[in-house]
């Protein structure tokens, strides 16, 4: 098993940072560029940057802000929002992204995914899955949690990965921003249903949390955002006890 890694997820409403529950009543939190470096400087493995706005806008990404928040981090900087072709990925790998994020356009044209991972690598493209579950299923949405897909979460991170994606942004929607836990089952049935990394996004509020996830979840790695947002935890205080329970992290 490969060292688990403690990626900071910021969810961006240009210019801000923000954060909310369920992706609703946002609050903001500070400039993409500070909080990229300060959780850059507390040990984070990754840093995952997500446009919120920009595909229920249907605009593009405000590439000014990627490069701003790109230059002082020295880890893989993955940058998602609004993405609907090749030539967009490009321009966000120009501005100093390292891997790209997609949901809204990709579930919408697949083909995107095998696109970007032809010309890119695999390594280079990451599917986020926002999924809500009904009864006995997780259904993916778009637009940020809101716009119902009928699409079989779980079936479609099989298919994502075969179309090319090297990697799955999980998020359970209905346990975003509530600090509660994570889905496990979710995260379980995924992980168990694909070879691709996955990584859990939605619900940490304490170490525990944190734990389960990866122990029981079967995840390759987990994003945090409001436990460091409002300084309920940091990372390096998140490795040490993932350390002090025999999982291998980074240090």
């Amino acid at each position: 098993m490969n060292k688990i890694r403690i990626i900071a997820r910021l969810d961006v409403k240009p210019p801000y940072v923000i954060k909310g529950v369920h992706f609703e009543g946002w609050r903001k939190m500070g400039k993409p560029e500070d909080l990229a470096l300060k959780y850059y400087e507390q040990g984070a493995d990754e840093i995952f940057y997500i446009d919120c706005v920009a595909s229920l806008f249907r605009r593009e990404i405000f590439y000014e802000y990627i490069q701003k928040t790109s230059q002082n981090i020295f880890v893989p900087f993955c940058v998602g929002g609004g993405i609907k072709t090749v030539d967009d990925v490009a321009k966000l790998l120009h501005h100093g992204a390292d891997k790209v994020v997609m949901n809204t356009y990709a579930i919408q044209n697949p083909n995107l995914i095998r696109e970007s991972a032809k010309v890119f690598g695999n390594q280079c493209v990451v599917v986020s899955i926002e999924a809500k579950k009904w009864d006995g299923w997780w259904e993916c949405y778009t637009d940020c949690g809101r716009i119902k897909t009928n699409k079989d979460a779980i079936e479609w991170a099989k298919e994502a990965q075969d179309l090319g994606a090297g990697e799955i942004l999980l998020t359970a929607v209905d346990a975003e921003g509530r600090k509660k836990g994570f889905d496990i089952e979710l995260m379980k049935n995924v992980s168990q249903a694909v070879s691709i990394p996955v990584v859990a996004s939605g619900g940490a509020g304490n170490l525990e949390h944190i734990e389960s996830v990866i122990t029981q979840g079967q995840v390759d790695a987990v994003a945090v955002a409001s436990v460091l947002h409002y300084d309920v935890l940091k990372i390096k205080e998140i490795k040490k006890h993932l350390e002090s329970k025999n999982i291998e992290v980074s240090l």
